[in-house]
């Protein structure tokens, strides 16, 4: 019997969808799932729903208990075999509030701000150290476990844990699975009947290097198409699509780039410019996409959560989500293929840094996760790459050392942040956002530093 421990599972549906994929795998039917999370409403209405699931589904196979709070974390994670993290520090108010209107009074605009720029650094320092306080807890009650990370940011988030302790883990996204078929959707080609395609670079900027059909190159005519889209979306008056900033970058650099334009415009500097204003218009970029996203899913969410946990006839189709076919292989030591964030030091993309995390096809069995040989990147795509690797790597520096210093280095090194703002504007930003999210004690050397309570989880 394999344990699941769930960290974050008050995020009811996403807990369905990863959980009720495990559930409807044979080889996961009488697995222990231990269910955490601070918010004590939100995790009874978790228990409430699995259980009325693994009744309906699983024929009450599985055991489901819940665990409230740091008191009951260790307990969640004893003996676990899969830790499935899918936390959120701080929240939408007040953290994400804050990396939004704090950047917002110098200038500087975001759309997502979950990965790098100001938002993604300072979502990086607030959660990487929860996440080396799970690895480390494991360490103690559970060292063999694997970790399954679906927080943000991707990269720098395993790579604390991969870094800052012995535990095995991988960092799990949604967009790789879907970047081929969608591309050929949008561009209106018709459904591959044997589509074939290779994606490697980092978490949110992965190139797809390769796409065919049955062995015919499918790119010659996906430019042709995408080149026709981009010119008419571009006359004066013509309907904005969706996704043209992907659709100009594989213009420009020749790969289509796995993550959706409103997360792409924030990791370069072409896009949101205020010298250049129409770019957002004409380039259709969302600004304060992701503020009112979590307004919107906030509601949703409490919606569904009542719906599901009302609902005695709940039901679950296997979605596409990795966890439950990585646990699955590794119970049953059939093999199993993902697209994977792993830690590139065994130099699988080899014009990458070795110490920084990689998203690459990963084989995954009774050995676990192992990503597989890329390679060279083209070179104009591991440049690309390498303007964000930097900010992730000094902002891990910031984490590990607890050095301000490299706070302000991350910022001046994102590509977005240096191309907007000067350098004083960068370090007042900076200081105002640590004052905001309470974390001057983090960066007080020889002083005890303890948690915020914004950073519980």
């Amino acid at each position: 019997m394999a344990k699941i421990t769930f960290m974050g599972a008050g995020s009811s549906v996403f807990a369905k969808n990863i959980l009720g994929d495990a559930m409807l795998s044979p080889a996961l039917h009488d697995s222990h799932i231990a269910l955490y999370d601070i918010d004590a409403r939100r995790l009874r209405e978790s228990k409430k729903m699995l259980e009325t699931l693994n009744r309906n589904i699983n024929k009450g196979r599985a055991k489901v208990t819940s665990h409230l709070g740091k008191p009951q974390r260790k307990a969640a994670l004893r003996d676990a075999d899969y830790v499935v993290n899918a936390i959120q520090v701080g929240g939408y108010e007040p953290s994400t509030v804050i990396d939004f209107e704090i950047p917002k009074k110098y200038g500087l605009r975001q759309t997502i701000a979950d990965t790098i720029g100001i938002g993604g650094l300072f979502r990086t320092l607030r959660t990487a150290p929860v996440v080396i306080a799970f690895g480390q807890e494991m360490e103690q009650v559970c060292p063999d476990a694997w970790f399954l990370n679906y927080t943000n940011p991707m990269c720098a988030v395993t790579g604390a844990l991969l870094r800052g302790t012995d535990i095995r883990g991988v960092g799990l996204c949604h967009s790789v699975q879907v970047c081929a078929p969608r591309l050929l959707e949008y561009v209106g080609m018709a459904p591959a009947q044997d589509l074939q395609w290779k994606v490697a670079g980092i978490n949110r900027q992965g190139w797809l290097l390769e796409i065919s059909d049955g062995g015919k190159d499918l790119y010659p005519e996906i430019k042709k198409r995408a080149a026709k889209i981009i010119r008419e979306a571009r006359k004066p008056g013509a309907k904005k699509p969706r996704d043209m900033v992907r659709l100009e970058m594989m213009r420009h650099f020749g790969y289509y780039v796995t993550e959706s334009s409103e997360h792409s415009a924030e990791y370069m500097p072409y896009w949101i410019k205020d010298k250049y204003p129409e770019l957002i218009e004409e380039f259709n970029i969302p600004l304060d996409e992701y503020p009112r996203r979590c307004v919107s899913q906030i509601e949703r969410w409490k919606t569904q959560s009542k719906q599901m946990t009302a609902n005695s006839k709940l039901s679950h189709s296997r979605t596409h989500e990795y966890g439950s076919y990585i646990m699955e292989a590794m119970e049953t030591d059939v093999p199993y293929r993902i697209g994977g964030n792993v830690l590139n030091d065994g130099r699988l993309i080899t014009n990458l840094p070795h110490n920084t995390v990689v998203e690459v096809a990963c084989l995954v069995d009774r050995n676990g996760v192992q990503g597989t040989f890329v390679g060279d990147l083209p070179e104009q795509c591991a440049a690309l790459n390498r303007t964000n690797i930097n900010t992730q790597l000094v902002t891990l520096e910031a984490v590990f050392q607890h050095d301000r210093d490299s706070v302000y280095q991350a910022a001046l090194l994102d590509p977005h942040t240096a191309a907007e703002l000067s350098i004083d504007d960068i370090r007042r930003m900076c200081d105002e956002m640590i004052k905001a999210h309470e974390m001057e004690s983090f960066f007080k050397k020889g002083k005890a530093f303890s948690m915020p309570k914004m950073w519980h989880a």
